[in-house]
């Protein structure tokens, strides 16, 4: 339900977006006719009033509020029962999973018995599944998605077909693609990696379709790998595999390549962002750092543009245990919203 409703709010959205170049009322056309009247380039005065014209509509339209879910992997020593009660407890509507801490070699140690029992627990503790996220870090180990070695390369497939049924066995609607040591470049150039990506994509979007699943590309900075390193990149993958399982997401943290605010990557990048993740600049949990003030202006966005899917709180700094964690980046939140008009 939340992925049907949705996206029937991002085409409404998008049908006003259009309408409202340059501040004027315009026909229905649709991106593409948009794109081709706009000569393709948008300046900044032209983004300034599409953006404008967006918070505007957005403030006068129905939102329910954020959706906060968070990230298991803080917790990968404890039980899955005690991970979802820290997780609901601190305030989250969500769990989001690195399916990697949950095994020894792969998902298919997971049954059906064993899935519908993670699907119980999450229930019982009033969290939905987000999805999945790290989908090819280890275990199990030898996984590249980009790599010349064809072998390789369908071994991961295959793999990434096991992920898409759990995902789907557990009620999960994405596939978050980070996974940066297993999409780098290895011997070839950024653009024949981009080209194995694409047709790796192309290959299992109709399987995740039918599994009720979206695969969604996360640029990640250069620190990390040297595919897809921006909102643009990443957008531009999605057009190329031209699948509607295949979409983006928007993570605070990986946007060092970046040269725009996050407030403008959001509204630029809208209609593809399926999914935020957030933590503080550096991978620390909220309250750490300055994000309370800093990423003000991008949820103001993400509440004018109707934004009605996850905000999933992922964090690679695990010291100060799960609960401290879940609770005060639960409350950095709080103060975020306390400060949104």
């Amino acid at each position: 339900m939340h992925t049907i409703l949705g996206e029937s709010n991002r085409m409404r959205i998008l049908g006003r977006n259009l309408r409202c170049y340059r501040g004027k009322i315009m026909p229905n056309y649709s991106r593409r006719d948009f794109i081709r009247a706009t000569g393709g380039i948008l300046g900044g005065a032209a983004l300034g009033s599409i953006l404008g014209c967006q918070a505007e509509q957005g403030r006068n339209s129905r939102w329910d509020g954020f959706k906060y879910a968070m990230c298991n992997e803080s917790m990968a020593k404890l039980s899955w029962d005690e991970q979802c009660r820290i997780i609901s407890d601190a305030g989250y509507k969500g769990v989001e999973i690195a399916a990697f801490t949950l095994v020894k070699e792969g998902v298919g140690e997971i049954g059906p018995a064993g899935r519908k029992e993670m699907v119980s627990v999450m229930k019982d503790a009033g969290l939905e599944c987000v999805g999945l996220h790290w989908l090819l870090a280890p275990p199990p180990k030898g996984l590249h998605f980009t790599t010349p070695d064809t072998g390789a390369r369908r071994k991961t497939l295959a793999y990434f077909d096991e992920l898409i049924d759990f995902c789907g066995d557990i009620g999960g609607p994405y596939m978050i693609f980070g996974s940066p040591k297993q999409r780098n470049t290895r011997g070839i150039t950024i653009e024949e990696a981009k080209k194995n990506f694409a047709e790796g994509l192309a290959a299992v979007a109709d399987h995740a379709q039918r599994r009720g699943v979206k695969i969604l590309i996360e640029p990640l900075g250069k620190r990390a790998t040297d595919v897809v390193n921006t909102m643009a990149e990443a957008s531009e993958l999605v057009r190329r595999v031209d699948h509607p399982a295949v979409q983006g997401m928007f993570d605070f943290n990986n946007t060092p390549n970046e040269t725009e605010p996050f407030h403008v990557l959001i509204g630029k990048h809208f209609e593809r962002i399926r999914h935020i993740h957030v933590q503080e600049q550096g991978g620390k949990h909220l309250g750490t750092g300055n994000a309370v003030n800093d990423y003000v202006k991008a949820f103001q966005m993400l509440k004018d543009l109707g934004y009605d899917q996850w905000v999933s709180l992922e964090v690679f700094d695990f010291s100060p245990g799960g609960r401290a964690i879940a609770e005060e980046s639960m409350a950095t939140l709080k103060q975020i919203e306390n400060k949104l008009v």
